[in-house]
């Protein structure tokens, strides 16, 4: 660790392992006494802390937020906005069929197929493809540890997608093929008004993170970035 570095921790007393630690309550840095920042103001303090974090402690594992339930794909938050956020993911694994169809029987026959393949039941997101609106595919993660069983369905591939840039938006809610299409069309709009080039707006990606019978969810809905 670099001296300077060395020493702020410290003058802080904290080191890389006990962010968020503790029981105390940190103030903002800046704030005076009575302030009250508004979320999005707080969110973005949070987010410079944390890309300090990462320079300061360069090397270790990348931990998954807690909405990921253990395994999901690596990512860097570029920038973050009020509607969405810019994410670089670096390139992962994916197994993925097609879907046929917007149904929930062409849902839960892709996924039969691909849990026949997938041997761990705790990588996330599941992923829903709509390019152009019409062709859709279903996705699972694949951690770089994971094995698969061996398969003889032709319709279930192993994809290795390169590293990617996406604009995403999340939102809470029982996922439906509906609020996906309705948060992808806000997501579009929020892309259009900050001078952002989404693509085409029918071709897009919903990511979910918990079981449809959990009690909360946390979903999302990708636009990559074109330049």
């Amino acid at each position: 660790m670099p001296a300077a570095a060395e020493e702020d921790r410290r003058k802080t007393g904290r080191g890389c392992r006990e962010v968020g630690g503790g029981g105390g309550q940190d103030q903002v840095a800046g704030a005076w006494p009575g302030d009250e920042p508004d979320t999005f103001t707080v969110l973005m303090e949070l987010q410079l802390v944390l890309l300090v974090l990462v320079s300061l402690c360069g090397g270790q594992d990348w931990i998954p937020p807690p909405f990921c339930h253990g395994k999901c794909p690596p990512f860097r938050v570029v920038e973050m906005h009020q509607d969405f956020e810019e994410r670089l993911y670096a390139p992962a694994k994916w197994l993925t069929t097609q879907m046929g169809g917007a149904t929930i029987r062409d849902l839960l026959a892709a996924k039969s197929r691909l849990e026949k393949v997938a041997t761990d039941d705790n990588t996330w997101p599941v992923l829903i493809n709509s390019t152009s609106g019409i062709d859709l595919s279903y996705s699972y993660f694949v951690p770089p540890d994971s094995t698969l069983s061996e398969s003889t369905d032709a319709s279930v591939t192993l994809q290795s997608r390169p590293e990617v840039t996406v604009y995403v938006r999340s939102y809470d809610g029982t996922p439906s093929i509906e609020r996906g299409q309705n948060n992808r069309q806000t997501l579009y709009d929020a892309l259009i008004k900050a001078g952002k080039i989404g693509g085409d707006a029918n071709t897009y990606t919903w990511a979910g993170y918990d079981s449809y019978w959990s009690f909360t969810h946390h979903n999302e809905v990708w636009i990559e970035k074109t330049q």
